[in-house]
């Protein structure tokens, strides 16, 4: 064996177990992160549907349940300002607060009670709303940051849910007979010797219907946007492939 031939079977000794070393290595692929994934127009659209549609349930569930008004202060519906500008006259005055008083009382229990009561057939009304929004108002959503599907709600659904939420709470608040506590108030505020006692000119009628819908589709939103915020900043919260897909992919794009 010559010199060259020698070097050649050196060489083949020392690279062959160093290539069945190499070949035996996992393969190296270089795939998209998760986050970088760019979720297509149908999955974008689906998956914000699904976050208002989640949030939106969390929020109705939360607010129908016994005393998630009248018991917690943020979201307590309080007597109307006209009255509540009196309040403090009547209860201090010992014939109209033994008139009106214990009515007052009964009357802001029954409009927590009323909210409450209704809270549970406001979901087909957003979600209708939901349901009917575009591709482009969905990527808008997706990056306009906390609070922005709960401002798309409110600019596109404030009135026709209070239209069709009126007669949802009505029906409630007849339901928890709020007309036996409230009218007996405002006849008895109204008349000329008790307006002379509370100095006041003008009979107070204020629409205690339009008055609870409105505190309540506030709190409303409220909640639903406690419920978006959370699915944008907790990662937990994303509890199906498409919510992380789209709203992973949100989170790149701030990077």
């Amino acid at each position: 064996m010559n010199i060259r031939h020698f070097i050649i079977a050196i060489a083949a000794v020392c690279i062959l177990p160093a290539c069945d070393t190499l070949s035996q290595l996992p393969v190296q692929v270089n795939l998209p992160a998760a986050e970088n994934v760019i979720p297509s127009q149908a999955e974008t659209a689906s998956g914000l549907k699904e976050a208002l549609v989640n949030g939106v349930s969390k929020g109705t569930i939360t607010l129908s349940k016994p005393g998630s008004f009248f018991q917690n202060v943020a979201r307590k519906i309080l007597l109307p300002q006209e009255v509540r500008e009196i309040e403090g006259k009547i209860r201090n005055n010992a014939v109209l607060n033994a008139a009106i008083g214990g009515q007052l009382d009964k009357a802001v229990k029954a409009m927590n009670d009323g909210a409450e009561n209704a809270m549970g057939k406001a979901m087909p009304i957003f979600k209708d709303a939901i349901m009917n929004m575009s591709f482009s108002d969905a990527m808008g959503i997706l990056r306009g940051g906390n609070g922005a599907a709960t401002q798309y709600l409110k600019n596109t659904t404030s009135t026709a849910l209070q239209q069709a939420f009126k007669p949802v709470i009505q029906q409630a608040l007849n339901d928890v007979k709020i007309t036996e506590y409230w009218n007996p108030i405002i006849r008895e505020i109204n008349k000329p010797l008790n307006k002379t006692l509370l100095g006041i000119k003008q009979d107070i009628n204020p629409d205690l219907n339009a008055y609870v819908t409105e505190k309540a589709t506030i709190a409303l939103f409220q909640e639903i946007e406690t419920q978006e915020n959370a699915i944008r900043s907790n990662p937990v919260e994303r509890t199906t492939a498409l919510l992380k897909k789209v709203f992973n992919y949100a989170d790149n794009q701030k990077k």
